[in-house]
């Protein structure tokens, strides 16, 4: 059986905004279903461990889904939640693929932790398929490849768009924008219309432009998972 990790933020304050954020609910949901479906197994990490925090416009009724209406009502699904795997109780050689779900929570947490960057960077020396999606994009900004190079410089890549960002406004909340910062780094950024899904697909990476790619993202997942 293919196992999948996923590893979320464990962040809950939007900057200095006095909102919270955490996890985009989605961006969990439907990759989790869509994976079970096909028999994956999926274990769930958290920066810290324990409970996730998740973004609460993501649990509005305008931004509920089906799978995510599914999944807050799943007790099994709500466990793994509250009492997710710490960083240090994992070993990334376990698993065929690492997920990093977005929310604006990882614009703090996945960048500058060296304990994240280090699981990040097994798979990568392993070369196990890596997926991100939205801000969930950020951690790679510290990766390196097997090499020593910048990871995502010459990779054809996504995330949440600047565009985007500033349409939320949340463009002077977060430390940085994530698609100016990849372009900087030498990833070659695309993407598709605002809040629209896109998804690029560069050797063993998977990238999803926000909410909207997570269906495409889990395909992707499980065509590289059984390929």
């Amino acid at each position: 059986m293919k196992r999948v990790l996923f590893i979320t933020t464990s962040h809950n304050d939007l900057g200095e905004s006095g909102l919270k954020t955490g996890v985009w609910l989605e961006e969990v949901a439907t990759p989790y279903y869509r994976l079970r479906e096909e028999s994956i197994h999926v274990e769930i990490a958290s920066v810290h461990g324990g409970n996730i925090p998740i973004d609460p416009v993501s649990e509005s009724r305008d931004w509920m889904t089906e799978d995510t209406i599914r999944f807050k009502g799943d007790k099994t699904a709500m466990i793994l939640m509250n009492t997710s795997l710490r960083l240090d109780e994992i070993n990334p050689s376990e698993y065929d693929l690492v997920y990093f779900p977005g929310g604006h929570g990882p614009m703090w947490d996945f960048v500058n932790n060296p304990l994240l960057n280090n699981t990040l960077q097994h798979s990568i020396q392993e070369e196990k398929v890596i997926a991100a999606m939205c801000h969930g994009v950020s951690v790679l900004v510290d990766a390196f490849d097997a090499d020593g190079n910048v990871f995502v410089k010459g990779r054809k890549i996504t995330s949440f768009a600047d565009s985007e960002e500033i349409s939320v406004g949340a463009e002077k909340l977060v430390p940085f924008l994530l698609e100016s910062k990849l372009t900087a780094l030498g990833g070659i950024y695309s993407k598709g219309n605002d809040f629209s899904s896109y998804t690029v697909v560069d050797r063993n990476l998977i990238t999803g432009q926000n909410p909207a790619s997570s269906s495409s993202v889990s395909i992707k997942m499980i065509d590289l998972l059984t390929d």
